[in-house]
């Protein structure tokens, strides 16, 4: 079975440091002009979307909803609206092509929002409460992430939670950097506190 099968309505992670964080789905009408302002934002280049309206950024949550293989989360820090999470069956997308998918793998984009006072250690936390949402609320066996080889903050943070790179791949629009992490990576790394 499937680890989408699994996907939670909400879900709730309280970090020992930065407090609560909160997991529900984006609801595409009330969140698209909030979520256009981040992906428009220079910070969000990665994702893509520079010179969206808010009326692409609709048409694009519409179809995740309608998407029985791919899920978006808004993601609320103090319960406010803070990040966004998408979780995708990696064997019904793109990266079908580049790699073999094995049962419950689980892909996972995730993009903060622009801070005017940034909060440290802000998106490391932000990425253990998706990792906790990935392994706990999806009951994945592994993550997937690829991302652009040039985006080096998100290797970072990658790092940070126990993803190992494997290899580049070149998917449609960009070259990217596949890497994966189980359980037992999430377990052992820096962000659980275990320092190598």
């Amino acid at each position: 079975m499937n680890a989408l099968t699994h996907a939670p309505k909400t879900f709730y992670h309280l970090h020992d440091r930065l407090g609560d964080f909160g997991l529900r789905p984006v609801d595409p009408p009330t969140d698209s002009p909030l979520l256009h302002e981040w992906v428009t934002h220079p910070k969000a280049r990665y994702w893509m979307m520079q010179d969206a309206a808010v009326a692409d950024v609709l048409a694009e949550h519409e179809a995740i909803e309608m998407n029985p293989h791919h899920f978006a989360y808004m993601g609320l820090y103090h319960y406010r609206a803070r990040f966004l999470v998408e979780v995708y069956d990696p064997a019904h997308s793109e990266l079908a092509s580049v790699y073999d998918p094995a049962e419950g793998d689980v892909g996972m984009h995730v993009l903060t929002a622009p801070a005017e006072t940034p909060i440290p250690g802000f998106t490391k936390g932000v990425m253990t409460a998706v990792m906790h949402l990935l392994f706990d609320g999806f009951r994945a066996k592994r993550a997937v992430v690829e991302p652009d080889t040039g985006n080096e903050a998100i290797h970072r943070l990658n790092e940070h939670v126990g993803f190992r790179p494997e290899r580049t791949v070149k998917l449609e629009r960009k070259e990217a950097l596949l890497s994966f992490c189980t359980r037992m990576d999430f377990e052992r790394s820096a962000a659980k506190g275990v320092h190598a």
